[in-house]
């Protein structure tokens, strides 16, 4: 019992292991240096272990072994073989946790499994602008510090399809705040997470802009996130 005990505490004070993924094959976005700095920074913070690759051949059962969290930093396109796929696949099914962020729903159309952790695909988005995101879940990690109306400026996704029913959605957008155009979507999460496959996944569609990575109410939405996708909640 007391050998037990210890292990349980040694897997809760152990630091976290995030491997930030930004490898891109459609649009690159100009804010990802900033999102990697931002992370490194947060893992000084938090106590995490952070490494940022774009070398997709880090998706090995072997490389992925000691990561706790992969964050899908902006990544777009097919950006993963089919054997770099099993093995994030199964990174996931051994109750690991993945955290998308922004364009990370911009990737892998043609992986049906991928489109399931994210939760929605992206279809398209309105000019950068000002909006109000109403804040449904105040007492997650991403959310608590976070008002119950969040106004900032990002570049505002919708989705091919509404995640809702199949996710917990944490914050949505206000339409009547900004000029969504063929953007509306009428009820328009933006952050969502559930349990999928054995694993957990995070996604939040803001963080478009260099200026977010310097925002110091995102930041902690994103240490929030990495948090509760690592199982430190």
């Amino acid at each position: 019992m007391l050998a037990l005990l210890l292990s349980i505490v040694v897997a809760q004070t152990e630091p976290v292991d995030v491997l930030v993924f930004s490898k891109t094959a459609e649009y690159r976005h100009a804010s990802i240096p900033d999102g990697v700095r931002a992370i490194e920074a947060l893992g000084k913070q938090q106590g995490w272990k952070v490494a940022a690759t774009e070398d997709a051949s880090r998706f090995s059962d072997n490389t992925l072994a000691g990561v706790d969290v992969v964050v899908f930093l902006m990544t777009t396109g097919d950006v993963l073989d089919d054997a770099q796929q099993a093995a994030f696949e199964r990174f996931i099914q051994a109750g690991k946790g993945y955290v998308g962020i922004h364009a990370a729903a911009d990737t892998e159309y043609d992986w049906p499994w991928y489109g399931k952790l994210v939760g929605a695909y992206f279809k398209t988005h309105p000019e950068i602008q000002e909006a109000t995101y109403i804040v449904e879940d105040r007492s997650h990690p991403a959310t608590r510090h976070l008002p119950k109306r969040w106004t900032r400026i990002d570049e505002h996704y919708t989705f091919q399809e509404n995640p809702r029913t199949k996710v917990e959605v944490l914050i949505a957008l206000d339409e009547t705040s900004f000029e969504a155009g063929e953007a509306a979507m009428g009820d328009h999460p933006v952050v969502w997470l559930h349990e999928f496959d054995g694993g957990r996944a995070f996604y939040t569609a803001l963080g478009h802009t260099e200026a977010s990575y310097t925002d110091e109410a995102f930041k902690a939405h994103l240490a929030g996130a990495i948090n509760w996708a690592a199982g430190r909640k």
